[in-house]
Order: structure tokens, then sequence, then C-alpha cells
């Protein structure tokens, strides 16, 4: 299991979702952050006075994902997410040593969805069965 940590640009969001979407990825927290990295400081006068801009806004994407749906999780978003430009982001993948899903209890890899390519449109079988 991995903590995916993708730093992007707020523009690219939608881009990135629709991109994560059509892999397969599912269930993700998404948080306006602010933060600074390669990018130029920008300086602007505000009422007679100069002020550095350091702090770039950015969107900060948290995902869970079972081993086999990192790299899928990985191209998705630096495929979606890349302009070519300084400040388009970062992407951390972080080992999790643990998971639980707090609505059934499943721990560890139950825990993450999907588990396996394919798994949502089997989950989705075995609940219409029941």
């Amino acid at each position: 299991m991995k903590l995916i940590v993708a730093i992007i640009r707020p523009e690219k969001l939608s881009e990135v979702m629709e991109a994560l979407y059509r892999a397969e990825v599912r269930g993700l927290t998404v948080a306006g952050v602010q933060g600074h990295g390669g990018e130029l400081e920008k300086v602007e006068t505000y009422r007679g006075l100069t002020v550095k801009m350091e702090l770039q806004d950015k969107v900060r994407l948290e995902i869970g994902v079972s081993e086999n749906f990192v790299e899928r999780t990985v191209r998705a978003i630096l495929a979606s997410a890349r302009t070519g430009e300084v400040g388009d982001g970062k992407v951390f993948v972080l080992p999790v040593e643990k998971v639980y899903r707090i609505r059934t209890g499943e721990e560890d890899s139950e825990a993450v969805t999907p588990q396996d390519p394919g798994i949502t449109e089997l989950l989705s079988q075995m609940t219409a069965g029941k």
C-alpha cells in the first residue's frame, strides 16, 4: 500500500481528476495549499509598499492505493499535470504501514479501493447480486 501525494497547479486539477478517473483510480483527498518551489519570486507593489510574493497557490492531492495501482496513478498525474514550465509540482510515493476503513473495519489492502485492475466492476457485480 502506498500514499501518493501530488502538489499540482490549481488550473490542472480538472485534467488530473479526469485522468485519474480514466485510470480507474477512485478515492482521493484534495486541499488548497500554498508553497514555493522553483518559481521565480514575484515582486508586487501594494499601496506604495513593495512586497515579495514568495508563496504560490497549489493543490495537494492525497491518494491511497494498493501496490498495483501506484504506476498507473503516477503516470496519470504526470501526464495530465505537466505544462513543461517551472512550478508544475511534485509527486511523492510514500509507504503506508496500516490502513483501516472506518465504515467496515476492513484493514490494509481490503481497506484500499481499488485493489486490482477491474476490481471496481467485480465489486459492482457482487453488490448487485445481494
